[in-house]
């Protein structure tokens, strides 16, 4: 039985790689765009996202999952283009942001099983010459993150404190879907 990760994220990867879970890659065809449109529940809209991806390819097991940036009352999307990370780390500065990841389990073109966890990293005050700097070191990486950081590189000099989960913060909440996938026989008990 094949068990299919619909993303292209490469820290997804290396999540699923590291806890030795046998699966393949392939990318989702969902418009993120639109499946937002309306929406303002961190929540609601990470598990649409995560589900979306896992009824996006075909499969008996896929994998889909997604996350969500809340800071104050604004919803963040990944940067456009290296301005408008600058805007958004500027806008993050010296605040609590909210990242909510979710993860979904389809089967067969249903979805199975679908959790969400929410993280709360506390930005630091960021000078412009740290944003400028920071940038130059990790862009264009940090563009396909929705955060505009990896925890697992420079990422880490963004925050103060970080409350949640490490997997969920990475992107995906793994422990659950471990459980999941163990509870379907997907992966030894």
């Amino acid at each position: 039985m094949t068990l299919i990760l619909a993303s292209t994220s490469s820290i997804r990867r290396q999540m699923l790689d590291a806890a030795g879970v046998i699966y393949q890659a392939v990318g989702p065809k969902v418009d993120e765009d639109q499946l937002k449109l309306g929406m303002s529940d961190p929540h609601a809209i990470a598990l649409r996202l995560a589900e979306s991806k896992a009824l996006s390819v075909p499969g008996e097991w896929v994998i889909g999952s997604d996350s969500v940036v809340r800071c104050g009352s604004r919803l963040f999307s990944k940067p456009r283009d290296r301005d408008e990370a600058a805007e958004h780390l500027r806008f993050f500065s010296g605040k609590p942001m909210e990242l909510t990841s979710a993860v979904a389990l389809g089967r067969g073109g249903s979805i199975d099983w679908s959790v969400s966890d929410s993280a709360v990293l506390h930005v630091r005050a960021l000078s412009e010459a740290f944003i400028a700097d920071y940038l130059d070191a990790e862009w264009p990486e940090v563009g396909y993150t929705v955060g505009v950081f990896r925890l697992e590189g420079r990422g880490v000099h963004l925050f103060d404190r970080i409350d949640g989960d490490h997997f969920t913060i990475l992107g995906m909440p793994l422990i659950p879907l471990l459980c999941a996938l163990r509870a379907r026989g997907l992966l030894a008990q």
